[in-house]
């Protein structure tokens, strides 16, 4: 029997350097249990898909779990809607929505905020959705469920459905919601492009006089009258990560694109209201979850996302409070409860969200692995630049798994 595996994941964690502050959010941090980490383990450098490439936190984790997204991908929406318990089948199409607030102006919705004020579950968006679902009427069936924070899902069922279509989300304030438009030739595209757009109408019309709207316009506050759809895709036939690599494995996760990978994998995927996807989410549950699920699990990947939020939202001060709630509440308790001879720990992030930039580049991410027998380095602090110098050199996250697996001894032998 081989080793259990940790791999713990900070969305979006890593950064560049700020020229105002002299440094990156993982250097200026107090993070004493990650330095500890790379200290006690071998570090390095990992591009999370490969160098160049920009990931997305959809295709960065399933790099990470040892799948090629350029073969497996099936588009965000789908990851979405398995994530916030919305069931996709064969042929539905699935798009990841935003809950948006709109004005109308010379006959086109104008988008003020693309995330309606950061609204969350507790203000009122499954009402919301309850509503659209409720008074929507489309030629097909159809399911909108709010996700986490400003998200939602929407899944698309019936015949002559395609995915090959444009989003609505003009993706920048001031500028118009977009008409969705087919981008090939099948007639199924034009189809769905006319439904996504008579429902962006419909749920316009039906959410503009939610009395939840009302009384955020009377406080002062953006209201959810739009719904931006993007991200379409289709669920593809994909290995379950079991059935691949002879490895049982859970996704701990709070956001419902991490939580949908997991279950699109056939991965154990448990739910917990105090795990929130964001800045409020309770971390010491999370690690407790984490180390319940490792009791008969091989694999357990746990996700942090909320240090992404405050990368794209350009907050430098916020990231590095979120990095240190990371140490404290999540890496602390997981290193103080695994015993390193049963345990290979990993800890990394899925890309790179600069304060500078606020979105996701194509900059590698540091990683340490530490296990009782596995190689020391001379580096003592984990952030970006230190690592470079560790014994793990420069690698593709495509290969992580691999190398956790070996150190775990759950992989067998190529050759003689």
């Amino acid at each position: 029997m081989g080793r259990k595996i940790v791999l713990i994941v900070g969305d979006g964690m890593a950064d560049r350097f700020d020229p105002d502050r002299g440094e990156t959010p993982l250097q200026a941090a107090d993070v004493p249990n990650m330095d500890e980490l790379a200290r006690r383990g071998s570090t390095g450098l990992m591009d999370p898909i490969r160098a160049g490439v920009r990931p997305g936190s959809d295709t960065a984790h399933l790099a990470l779990l040892g799948y090629d997204p350029f073969e497996v991908y099936p588009g965000r929406g789908p990851l979405e809607a398995l994530g916030a318990g919305v069931e996709v089948r064969p042929g539905d199409v699935a798009f990841r929505c935003n809950f948006a607030t709109v004005r109308e102006e010379n006959g086109e919705l104008i988008v003020e905020d693309r995330r309606a004020g950061r609204i969350s579950e507790d203000e009122g968006t499954p009402e919301l959705a309850e509503a659209v679902n409720e008074e929507v009427d489309l030629p097909v069936e159809f399911e909108f469920r709010e996700a986490v924070g400003h998200r939602a899902v929407l899944v698309l069922r019936g015949e002559d459905l395609s995915a090959d279509v444009t989003d609505a989300d003009p993706k920048r304030p001031g500028r118009p919601v977009k008409k969705v438009k087919p981008t090939s030739s099948d007639p199924a595209a034009e189809r769905t492009a006319e439904i996504v757009n008579e429902f962006v109408r419909q749920a316009h019309e039906v959410l503009e006089e939610h009395p939840i709207n009302e009384e955020r316009r009377e406080r002062g506050e953006p209201p959810a009258n739009a719904i931006l759809p993007r991200g379409a895709g289709q669920l593809r036939e994909v290995e379950e990560f079991e059935e691949r690599y002879d490895v049982s494995g859970a996704v701990v996760a709070g956001a419902s694109l991490i939580k949908g990978i997991g279950r699109m994998l056939g991965m154990t995927v448990p739910e917990d209201e105090r795990i929130t996807g964001r800045r409020d989410t309770d971390l010491r549950r999370k690690a407790e979850l984490a180390l319940e699920c490792l009791e008969d699990h091989d694999l357990v990947l746990v996700n942090f996302n909320a240090v992404d939020e405050m990368g794209h939202d350009g907050d430098f001060e916020g990231k590095v409070e979120m990095l240190e709630r990371m140490d404290r509440d999540l890496v602390g308790r997981i290193l103080d409860e695994v015993d390193p001879g049963e345990t290979v720990v990993c800890l990394t992030a899925d890309h790179t969200t600069p304060v500078t930039v606020g979105d996701h580049t194509a900059d590698p991410v540091p990683v340490a692995i530490w296990t009782e027998d596995a190689r020391r380095d001379e580096v003592d602090r984990f952030d970006e630049i230190s690592v470079a110098r560790g014994c793990l050199g420069r690698f593709s996250g495509m290969r992580l798994l691999d190398v956790l697996r070996d150190l775990a001894d759950l992989i067998e032998k190529f050759g003689a």
